[in-house]
């Protein structure tokens, strides 16, 4: 299921028009498929997930140094307009992973330092290591799109990022990342909906800012920005996905599908014992007559 996931959700050649795919549509269910489907579903790949990082960890760890094996990782990148559920898909989709093996990055705005260095550094910085799954909550995009619609930079220079960006992350995926795209398409009004709630909820009150009210009014813009950077940037090397968001259950069962059928075609496997398992089987039996262990008895 997860190839043809892959298919319908993709933004191919061209980019995608946002305005014809339904943030409440299901591609890729049937009729009967619903949210309690999903839900157990996504718990039977959760553990097939785990189970993926674990081989690619191993692997990592265990493989000659400079080979294939020893540079290997995952980058998810999620993109979305705010209460998209960039946080509840990181919960829920990698939730399940040893954290050993996880990094998380979650950019706010630039400090000081990094507004004076290249945009892509910070990004840089916060790339997984080999055998690692890393989760980019926001990420380099954010420099074609805030910056684009707030205007933060002249249009010569983030038009001039595309580029930029395409080329890092091809020499990204030569060097072993292997990177998964996936902008959650929201609605405007269950962007409503959801501030209505935080609102509603003192336990959110924490999450409330007077800029997501802001960028509201600039809905449209970043929607035209959303367009350009996947008709620019949806590559072959790193495809961007287009995951409609209205529905959290059928957004969290999505992007696990995504990731997993991306981990299914590393081909990973548990690497060989390092260790002669005849010893070790007969030294642990040996030991095993010590009854409370040696120095205890």
């Amino acid at each position: 299921m997860g190839a043809d996931l892959r298919r319908l959700l993709r933004a191919g050649p061209g980019g995608v028009e946002l305005a014809a795919v339904d943030p409440r549509s299901r591609p890729g269910l049937t009729a009967e498929q619903g949210k309690q489907w999903a839900r157990e579903r996504r718990s039977e790949l959760g553990r097939e997930l785990a189970r993926q990082q674990e081989m690619l960890f191993a692997s990592a760890k265990t493989a000659a140094p400079g080979s294939a094996a020893a540079r290997r990782r995952v980058l998810l990148v999620l993109q979305g307009m705010d209460c998209s559920g960039k946080g509840g898909t990181v919960r829920r989709v990698v939730g399940a992973m040893n954290p050993i093996g996880l990094r998380v990055t979650a950019f706010g705005p630039p400090t000081e330092q990094e507004r004076e260095r290249h945009f892509l550094w910070r990004v840089a910085r916060a790339l997984p290591s080999a055998g690692q799954v890393g989760v980019f909550d926001r990420s380099h995009y954010e420099d074609v799109l805030i910056a684009r619609v707030r205007q933060l930079v002249p249009e010569s220079v983030w038009r001039g990022r595309y580029d930029e960006i395409n080329q890092w992350e091809s020499e990204l995926v030569a060097g072993g990342v292997t990177i998964v795209k996936v902008m959650l398409h929201l609605s405007y009004r269950e962007q409503t909906e959801r501030l209505a709630a935080r609102l509603a909820n003192p336990a959110k009150h924490w999450k409330l800012d007077p800029s997501d009210l802001d960028e509201r009014t600039r809905w449209g813009d970043y929607q035209e920005a959303y367009a350009e950077l996947l008709a620019r940037c949806s590559t072959d090397a790193a495809p961007w996905y287009v995951v409609p968001a209205d529905r959290k259950w059928y957004r969290d069962w999505a992007v696990t599908e995504l990731l997993l059928a991306t981990c299914r075609d590393l081909g990973l496997r548990y690497p060989p014992a390092t260790v002669d398992v005849a010893e070790f089987q007969r030294r642990l039996a040996a030991t095993a007559q010590w009854g409370t262990g040696p120095g205890k008895g």
